[in-house]
């Protein structure tokens, strides 16, 4: 399974905002642009070009993607009606792991890729251990019996109060399964993702 593997504290200095996939942002100490200059260099303004690419570039790292993949889940969305950046996002956000970490299972997308690639997880009762697969509204995404009593899963039954899914997605703690309400809408994609940059880098 391919990962993206580029340092992500020098990525969320560089693109001015956390993409590093932590709870503590890297911010928080070097609220700056990496390189020699240290706290005296400043964000650059780009070219129309250079926003496209950093649009790309800072997708990719949050969702933690190769090229191949993101172009593929792209390539997905062209094909399908509507508005394709909202597409695009659509599909990224309804990733098996993306899905696990928007519904609080996981702190990070990166445990929540882990999870899923461990085999933790039932779809509509069919174990499927492929991070990128693609769920659809009205699936079930449940914790498998024999992982239930795990440490980390002893751990999530015992804070299940504090766990707060995305608006699309339902929690049920004690079946520690998720509930797919529906593909988020316009309101509940991310906002910090600007897709039609990234429709026009891929358009030229």
């Amino acid at each position: 399974m391919g990962r993206n593997l580029q340092p992500k504290h020098k990525a969320s200095r560089r693109f001015g905002e956390n993409v590093a996939d932590t709870v503590k942002s890297p911010l928080a100490k070097k609220n700056y642009p990496p390189g020699m200059h240290g706290p005296k260099k400043t964000f650059a303004k780009a070219s129309e070009y250079g926003r496209q690419l950093m649009e790309k570039q800072k997708a990719k790292i949050i969702y933690g993607l190769l090229e191949k993949q993101f172009r593929l889940t792209f390539d997905k969305a062209k094909k399908m009606s509507g508005d394709l950046g909202r597409n695009f996002l659509v599909l990224l956000e309804s990733r098996l792991d993306n899905v696990v970490f928007r519904s609080g299972l996981a702190p990070t997308r990166r445990l929540a890729r882990q999870l899923v690639s461990h085999g933790h997880f039932t779809v509509d009762g069919v174990k499927t251990d492929i991070p990128s697969y693609l769920t659809k509204s009205g699936q079930v995404i449940k914790v498998k019996d024999n992982k239930v009593k795990k440490d980390y899963w002893k751990k999530i039954k015992e804070n299940a109060d504090k766990i707060e899914p995305a608006g699309w997605l339902s929690f049920d703690s004690r079946n520690l399964s998720i509930i797919i309400n529906s593909l988020p809408n316009e309101d509940e994609l991310p906002k910090n993702i600007e897709a039609h940059l990234i429709v026009e880098f891929y358009s030229r």
